[in-house]
């Protein structure tokens, strides 16, 4: 099946799809959004990695409102082929990799309250769009996202999928990259959390996590936890590479 975007209807996501309604946020709803920005773009703009704050332009992102998704895809589409998807919460891993496999990003569309500005368990439209969408416009991660949800929708085997897991929790969720000689953030846990990101930003002084020169067999093999501030990073010189990753553990495992 075809959809009216042109693209191929994701089979096990169907019955997880919706339509954004727009028109029914508040104006309470786009001030908290408003709120959560002014929050982030200061420190991001200095220490966010360049191609983020490219596709925060790209794409349309306004400071003072709740995106809208269909706009917000019409920008994205023609420049790497991706759309942010309108999906009700959390999709199995069958259908969040066959949306990526698809260049399909599963993008929820409820807000947090302002009552919990500071964390949330479970992703919302300011952690979907604010924390990963930007990224998408640039080809070569959107190469290497597309290329992770291939992967991984091919894969049956539980410790080949939670190895994957790692790679994709210390790039798409908690990557960094080196750029002009500094640690530059990409990951949407980092971008979209002030305590997470200032938590990276503290390694720069000789506290917070260990950052590590990326390398996939570490990645691999490295656990975490997910209630707990990350021990180890690993930065990246390129997006280059984390593509070139993704196609070798495709060849591993």
């Amino acid at each position: 099946m075809i959809t009216a975007m042109g693209k191929p209807e994701a089979e096990a996501a169907s019955s997880y799809l919706v339509q954004q309604d727009w028109a029914a946020y508040t104006a309470e709803q786009h001030g908290i959004w408003a709120e959560l920005v002014r929050r982030r773009m200061p420190e991001l703009r200095e220490h966010a990695c360049a191609e983020y704050l490219a596709g925060f332009e790209a794409i349309g992102l306004q400071e003072d409102s709740i995106p809208n998704l269909t706009e917000i895809s019409q920008r994205l589409e023609p420049r790497t082929g991706w759309n942010s998807t309108p999906v009700s919460g959390f999709l199995p891993p069958a259908a969040f990799f066959e949306m990526l496999a698809g260049r399909r990003f599963p993008t929820t569309t409820w807000l947090r309250g302002r009552e919990s500005l500071e964390y949330i368990p479970q992703p919302d439209i300011f952690h979907d769009v604010f924390g990963h969408v930007p990224m998408h416009a640039h080809p070569v991660f959107a190469d290497f996202l597309q290329q992770y949800g291939k992967v991984c929708a091919a894969l049956h085997d539980k410790d080949a999928l939670e190895r994957m897991g790692r790679l994709f929790w210390f790039t798409v969720e908690f990557g960094v990259i080196r750029q002009g000689g500094q640690i530059k953030l990409y990951g949407s846990g980092l971008i979209s959390s002030p305590g997470e990101s200032q938590h990276v930003l503290r390694a720069l002084n000789g506290s917070g996590p260990e950052i590590r020169d990326f390398n996939l067999d570490q990645v691999l093999n490295q656990k975490f936890l997910v209630s707990e501030m990350q021990k180890v990073l690993y930065a990246v010189d390129s997006f280059e590479q984390i593509y070139d990753a993704a196609r070798e553990a495709e060849r591993r495992l």
